[in-house]
């Protein structure tokens, strides 16, 4: 899949862009900034994926999957700094149309309006350059944050799904969002 994302302004000084091959190194530096930032909100990461090469391994990988048309890696990035991801995974044809939407942000961005901006985009760019039907999302139940940026771009709670993801080491129930795009 050939999706060219242009350099998209969010907010704050922040560019939302498509994930590159050189980005392993400002990738293992974001992480290991909001490594006690994102704990909560993560799977456990072993050691190494704090690392510029275990980011090379997760951007290669992520770069195989948009070539194959199954995931839209994006990273924001302020003065040259990659201060979050964004991504569409699970991309999936036929039926259904859809995708599920995962993010996270800078402990320093939180509560600028950056992720509710680059959301937008990124719903827009999965109804308009992927033209997806449907984009699925989910979060702690305690991840106010959160919820209020999916509720502020349009998605619905659909559900809760108990011991839904393995999460800070534990399964951990999940409150279910979703967005329809097109009618």
């Amino acid at each position: 899949m050939e999706v060219v994302v242009p350099e998209l302004v969010v907010g704050a000084g922040v560019v939302l862009r498509m994930l590159r091959a050189g980005d392993a190194g400002g990738l293992a530096d974001a992480y290991e900034r909001n490594r006690d930032h994102l704990a909560h909100w993560d799977p456990v990461r072993p050691p190494a994926f704090f690392t510029e090469q275990g980011q090379a391994a997760e951007v290669d990988g992520a770069l195989q999957a948009c070539l194959a048309g199954l995931m839209l890696p994006l990273v924001l990035e302020s003065g040259g700094e990659i201060v979050g991801r964004a991504n569409l995974t699970g991309i999936a044809r036929g039926a259904l149309q859809g995708a599920s939407l995962g993010y996270w942000i800078d402990a320093r961005y939180t509560g600028r309006g950056v992720m509710s901006a680059s959301v937008a985009e990124v719903v827009r760019l999965a109804r308009d350059e992927l033209a997806l039907h449907r984009v699925e999302a989910s979060t702690l139940p305690e991840n106010a944050a959160s919820q209020a940026v999916l509720q502020r771009n349009g998605f619905e709670r659909i559900g809760f799904a108990p011991r839904y993801l393995e999460i800070a080491g534990r399964w951990q129930d999940h409150v279910l969002f979703q967005r329809i795009l097109h009618d």
